[in-house]
Order: structure tokens, then sequence, then C-alpha cells
């Protein structure tokens, strides 16, 4: 019998997400990539319209909370308390639109910073989930 081998190597789950992705640098790189795609992609028009002028700030957090969410420091925490996420939202509109764009974003950022695909998935699906969560408004 032959057997076949995955094209892709398996997820290492005794690795965090943040080391996996490269640490500090790595997540620098794929949240720059993700808000500067956001800024430039006509896909992305409705995400980017929560966002208002700048989109520094919303870099910063999202840095900041990444961290901490996918295995490496708590920067978020230790400077803002819990994320509180829902309620820190509920000024923007968010709907299925929004949703869609952030996840949509988000995956070719992972894409571009060439993040395995194993790993893209599994961020995806969780990201996808905290996403939907974040709804407020009915589509």
């Amino acid at each position: 019998m032959i057997r076949v081998q995955p094209m892709v190597e398996p997820l290492d789950r005794t690795v965090s997400f943040y080391d996996q992705i490269g640490g500090e640098q790595g997540l620098k790189e794929l949240v720059e990539r993700f808000y500067d795609l956001m800024d430039l992609e006509s896909d992305f028009k409705e995400l980017r319209e929560t966002h208002g002028e700048s989109l520094d700030n919303a870099r910063e957090k999202l840095f900041l909370f990444l961290s901490g969410y996918l295995g490496g420091p708590d920067r978020y925490i230790s400077q803002f308390g819990h994320p509180r996420l829902k309620a820190r939202h509920m000024p923007f509109s968010i709907g299925s639109v929004e949703r869609d764009q952030w996840v949509v974003c988000m995956g070719r950022a992972m894409m571009d910073q060439n993040i395995p695909e194993p790993i893209m998935d599994r961020m995806l699906q969780s990201f996808f989930g905290v996403a939907d969560w974040m709804k407020n408004r009915d589509d």
C-alpha cells in the first residue's frame, strides 16, 4: 500500500500561534499588512469606513491585543485591562459585511506574510468566531 504524505505540515499545538507566525516582528508585520490592505483595497470599503480617518490607533491596539490572544505577551491587558471586545466595539456598526471583510482582509494579510496554511486556517476559524460574536447590527 502506498501512503500519500500531506502537502502541508501538521499544526504544532505545542508552540503558540504567536511564535509560529514569527513572534513580535511577525505579528507587527501581519498587523501592518492587514491595515495596509484595508486602506488600499476597495474590497474592504465598508470595513475601512468603520475606522475613521486614521488607522494608527487601531493598528497599535490590534497588535497589543493579538499578542496575548495568540499566546504571546499580554500587552493589551497590561495597558488597558480586560479587552471587553464587544463593549469596546459597540460604537461601531458591525454587520455581516464588516465581519466578512475583516476576516477576508486578515486572510489576505496572512497569505501575504506566508503564514503556513494549517496555522492560517486555525487562526481564521478563531477570528471568524470572534468577528461573528462582535456583530451588533442585523442585516
